[in-house]
């Protein structure tokens, strides 16, 4: 591994998290594809492209920053899943599915940012 995101597990789970948010949202209607389901799929990416772009070749307190842009698109798909739900475009079973892996995700790079002195 050559870049150091790729030894980091909380990139791995947002990679992996993308990944299943871009099959969730084959499943939307089109009227909702230049709406919720391109933002959704923007902020869960983003969230691993931050832990990514983040972690290379700069201070730690740039890190940190990069890691709480992070933050806030994981928590952006929480909001994304909220609205997801009101507007029947996903089940109870696959809001809660998503959300508790993106509570896990968020305490992971929460946890991570702590670590960095």
């Amino acid at each position: 591994m050559a870049f150091k995101f790729e030894r980091l597990k909380v990139w791995e789970k947002a990679v992996d998290l993308s990944k299943e948010i871009s099959d969730l949202v084959k499943t939307f209607p089109k009227d909702e594809l230049y709406v919720l389901s391109s933002q959704i799929k923007r902020a869960s990416d983003s969230i691993s492209l931050n832990i990514a772009e983040g972690s290379t070749g700069q201070s730690n307190l740039e890190f940190k920053k990069f890691l709480g842009y992070a933050l806030r698109s994981a928590i952006e798909v929480v909001g994304c899943l909220y609205l997801a739900k009101k507007r029947n475009l996903v089940s109870q079973n696959a809001f809660d599915f998503f959300y508790i892996k993106l509570t896990d995700l968020i305490r992971g790079i929460q946890a991570l940012r702590n670590s960095i002195k």
